[in-house]
């Protein structure tokens, strides 16, 4: 398994994504938009076993809860996603991209 960051084949080259890294018991969730050093980035960790609860409820399009992981589908498309001390907010476009990767399983956990 790639511990790697790595993004939807449908985010364009210079569009901001949702980048995704697995690791052995958690998923890694960052957004490109923001630069710098990874340790000043902010990243929201889902347990590798909620990873599958997690994308159901995003290729679903609703808001929901997971343990303290928290999903917010918005009326314009985008999404937000929070945990304790962290938040994530994509745009519908980056939102999209990222629906679409899940739709063709580019991001499912090969262990």
């Amino acid at each position: 398994m790639s511990t790697e960051f790595f993004k939807s084949t449908h985010s364009g080259a210079n569009q901001s994504c949702v980048e995704v890294s697995h690791r052995a018991d958690v998923v890694l969730i960052r957004d490109s938009k923001y630069v710098g050093p990874s340790e000043i980035r902010p990243i929201v960790m889902i347990p590798s076993a909620r990873w599958t609860q997690f994308l159901d409820l995003a290729i679903g399009g609703n808001s929901g809860e997971l343990g303290d992981l928290a999903v917010q589908v918005h009326k314009d498309g985008g999404a937000s996603i929070t945990s304790p001390g962290q938040t994530l907010e994509y745009t519908a476009d980056e939102w999209d991209a990222f629906l679409k990767g899940v739709v063709d399983r580019q991001f499912d956990r090969s262990e």
